[in-house]
């Protein structure tokens, strides 16, 4: 089986076009990360850097840790690309939320170049968040200790405060746009989607320090505890149940039966015949942990300044239970994630519309009447296997939170157990390889799937 795989590597370079693009694809990652090496001028991100990384010994995660992850490690170098790509994902979010309620952006949508548009406005949009964020950053990195509490120094080397602010916000904007850019560019020319593929290179960076946290726990310094043997065995099995669960539904799909009538139009006649419709058992992907992790920060903040600005102990005990690895954290955690699961199909999954197209095609279910039926029909089916996609995300997500604060975990390895951080790889990694198996299946190649299970879906 290995070397199978090293045959497959082999013949990725045997295909002048599919070599091209994998080159030029690690050629512009390389200038991702470089972008999120690189500080900010007259910031001492040496000193933020030193800090965080202490903080993240003793006690974990934090606030800022999703959004960390995002930006590869960026955020705690005060680097060129401390923003990400994130507000460019976030513009495209809101886009596609409003297209949904919307009647004038739904009808764009549908319209012949309309996506070209959307697609436009996405962009200014990414450029009007990443000047108000980036403000906001320069702020932040001027007066540190109001966000990392317990940090004591200065940050900010320049005098003119004024001149710092502006010259920071148009950098953030600056980096961000370009990895936008690059992104786009690695779309058109390279191989995978790459706004996906800056996030996965990012979270990939961090790899190192999760083998550092790992090497640690089992040989750790003198006069700290030792992780037994059997805590080994038990996380490496976890760890392959955990990459082959997210596999599996990442994949998964049901496949709804379509039969086409035979048809005529105008003088030209179309045979009819039988297809399928996928799907997907995880329609929203990873959107519903991202935004229940969002909504989740500010209630716990707004209690504890609550508390001690009217010296009220209940309003404290509830941003007590509100950390993060509490257990009601958790379960409000993981009602976020079945909530937006739902709300996100509900926004994006148009079952109206794809009765209607079906039913002018001359396609229909078979059992099922065209129309309102059919339509009833897609609905049910998505509300019921959407359950199951929802439930395992829930499960997926609280993973890392269970091995850090529960079982002691350092966050950097437990974040490699589910969460995000898995959800977003191995689903960016699944479509690369299906991209690479399409151009290898074309020069008439053994592709990385061909001997497994799922050969012959791609």
């Amino acid at each position: 089986m290995v070397a199978n795989i090293f045959n497959t590597f082999a013949n990725c370079f045997k295909v002048p076009e599919l070599k091209s693009r994998i080159l030029f694809t690690l050629m512009l990652l390389a200038v991702c990360r470089l972008i999120a090496i690189i500080p900010v001028p007259g910031i001492d991100g040496a000193a933020l850097t030193a800090f965080l990384q202490q903080v993240s010994k003793s006690s974990g995660s934090s606030a800022l840790g999703m959004y960390s992850l995002f930006t590869g490690g960026a955020l705690e170098r005060c680097a060129v690309g401390s923003l990400g790509i994130m507000p460019y994902i976030s513009a495209t979010i809101i886009i596609q939320l409003l297209t949904a309620v919307v009647p004038l952006l739904s009808k764009l949508a549908r319209e012949e170049g309309g996506r070209v548009k959307l697609i436009q406005y996405g962009r200014y949009l990414t450029v009007l968040l990443c000047l108000g964020q980036g403000f906001v950053m320069s702020l932040v990195w001027e007066n540190p200790e109001r966000v990392f509490s317990g940090f004591h120094g200065k940050l900010v080397l320049y005098d003119n405060l004024w001149w710092y602010r502006i010259q920071t916000t148009i950098i953030l904007t600056t980096g961000t746009l370009l990895l936008m850019w690059l992104g786009e560019q690695i779309t058109e020319r390279g191989i995978g989607n790459g706004v996906s593929l800056v996030i996965t290179i990012g979270i990939l960076a961090r790899l190192p320090a999760a083998f550092q946290g790992l090497h640690d726990m089992f040989f750790p310094a003198a006069g700290e505890s030792q992780a037994s043997f059997l805590n080994a065995i038990g996380m490496l099995f976890l760890l392959v149940a955990v990459v082959a669960g997210v596999i599996a539904v990442t994949q998964a799909q049901r496949k709804i039966p379509v039969q086409y009538a035979q048809r005529t139009v105008g003088r030209r006649s179309y045979a009819g015949g039988s297809s399928f419709m996928p799907l997907r058992v995880n329609y929203s992907g990873v959107m519903p942990i991202i935004f229940a992790q969002a909504i989740l920060m500010f209630p716990q903040k707004a209690f504890y300044y609550l508390g001690k600005l009217f010296n009220l102990k209940f309003l404290g005990e509830i941003a007590r239970m509100l950390n993060e690895g509490e257990f009601m954290y958790l379960f409000i955690y993981g009602l976020l994630i079945l909530f937006f699961s739902y709300f996100w199909v509900a926004t994006q999954f148009n079952e109206i519309q794809i009765a209607d197209d079906l039913k002018k095609y001359g396609g229909y279910i078979p059992g099922v009447r065209p129309g309102q039926a059919t339509s009833d029909f897609l609905h049910k089916a998505m509300s019921r296997i959407t359950l199951g996609g929802a439930v395992f995300l829930t499960a997926i997500a609280v993973v890392p939170y269970i091995l850090n604060h529960w079982m002691k975990v350092p966050y950097a390895v437990a974040s490699f157990f589910g969460g995000t951080s898995l959800l977003i790889t191995v689903g960016v990694l699944l479509d690369t390889m299906r991209q690479v198996e399409t151009h290898l299946m074309m020069r008439h190649y053994d592709g990385f799937l061909s001997k497994g299970r799922l050969h012959g879906r791609f």
